[in-house]
Order: structure tokens, then C-alpha cells, then sequence
């Protein structure tokens, strides 16, 4: 029976149920400046900030970058960072039985220091976390989650990816992980082909069940 030796986590929407204050947030900012592309809050799900900028406040908008890294700073430092239902008793099973633990997201440092503001516990959670600025490239590229395998010296056999966006899933796929499927943000049915497993949240969900769907 193969190990699981390492589990990596996105953040929004896989370990903080974020992504509905996500949505209105970036909703609101596509409403202003985008309007011709109705949805396009949802498009942008898993890109880093960067990327968000690069593809769609270019040109005249390039301006605007400034103002919206104000207000989106403003908004993350009231956001409520709410833990998805059992992953607080989830990653405790897996750290128990030696599995390493690591955030792997697109969120930037100072995003992750209004988290730790809001949540004093979180860096005792995991061995590694890793941010946009530790990677050449961005989601769906598998870079991020191979630096996360290699933090702990570890083969990509050898790890559990767990993700909700699309970019996300492919990330973890190309890096040729096993991963695990949050529906937090999108259907079971739209994440299936890019996912091993779909779980709605963590509730009943122990390291020796993941074990066994690692082994199915």
C-alpha cells in the first residue's frame, strides 16, 4: 500500500470558505471596469494578482492596479477567514500519522499576514507555506506544487493535492499529484476530469480514508 507522505493545500475555497467574499469583492470590480464580460469574477478564480492585472487592467487600466490592491487589502483584512466544515480535525489526523502538511496558494504575503492576524493558530497547522512569491509560475503551471513536493524532498508520488479552482486542479494534475476536489467553488460534475476524488468539505474524513482512496 503506497504512503501518503505530504499534503498540500490551496487556501481559499480548500482551507478558508472564502471564495463567495471573493466573488463579490472581484464582482464588483468587473461590474466597474469590465462590464462587456459579465461573470468574469469567476474566470479569474485561481489566478495570482499579478496575473488578474496582466490580463485585464492592462493598457489604460494599468492606472487603476493601484486603487484596487488598496481596496482589495481593505477588504481581505475584514474578511472572515472561516476554516471549510472539518479541516481543522482533518489536518490534525494527518499530522498525527507524520503526513507533512503545506499551503500552496496564489495569495500574496500580504494577504497571508491578514490571515494571520485573523487566525493566531494557522502557521502551527502546517510545515510549509509557500506564496506567488515563491514560484517562477503561476497556476495551472504544476511549479507551485512541485516546489511543495520538493520542500519536504518528496517524489509527486508521494503527495495529496487539494483544490477547488480550475487552474488549481490542472496545477495539481500537471504535476502529476493525486488530487482531491473541493466543490467549494465549482460543481462535482465540472471538476470530475480534472480531479481523482470530489468532496463537498472535510467532515468524516480521516487520513486512513484518504489512504484507502489513494490506494483505490
Amino acid at each position: 500500500m503506497k504512503a501518503i507522505k505530504a499534503a498540500l493545500f490551496d487556501l481559499d475555497g480548500v482551507v478558508f470558505d472564502t471564495e463567495k467574499q471573493y466573488t463579490v469583492f472581484w464582482g464588483e470590480q468587473c461590474r466597474l471596469y469590465h462590464p462587456e464580460y459579465p461573470g468574469l469574477e469567476h474566470e479569474i478564480k485561481g489566478q495570482t494578482l499579478d496575473q488578474i492585472y496582466e490580463h485585464w487592467w492592462s493598457g489604460d487600466l494599468k492606472k487603476e492596479r493601484a486603487v484596487i490592491t488598496q481596496r482589495l487589502n481593505d477588504f481581505e483584512a475584514q474578511m472572515a477567514f472561516e476554516y471549510v466544515e472539518g479541516f481543522e480535525h482533518f489536518v490534525a489526523d494527518l499530522r498525527a500519522h507524520g503526513v507533512k502538511t503545506a499551503v500552496v496558494t496564489s495569495s500574496n504575503q500580504p494577504k497571508m499576514q491578514s490571515v494571520f492576524r485573523a487566525r493566531k493558530e494557522f502557521q502551527q497547522l502546517f510545515d510549509a507555506i509557500l506564496t506567488s512569491e515563491d514560484f517562477a509560475e503561476s497556476k495551472p503551471s504544476p511549479d507551485c506544487y512541485l516546489k511543495g513536493a520538493a520542500r519536504f524532498s518528496l517524489a509527486p508520488s508521494e503527495c495529496v493535492v487539494f483544490e477547488d479552482s480550475f487552474n488549481g486542479l490542472k496545477s495539481g494534475r500537471a504535476a502529476n499529484m493525486f488530487v482531491v476536489g473541493l466543490t467549494t467553488t465549482n460543481s462535482e460534475e465540472s471538476i470530475k476530469p480534472l480531479s481523482d476524488v470530489q468532496i463537498a468539505n472535510y467532515k468524516g474524513l480521516s487520513y486512513d480514508s484518504l489512504v484507502q482512496l489513494f490506494n483505490a
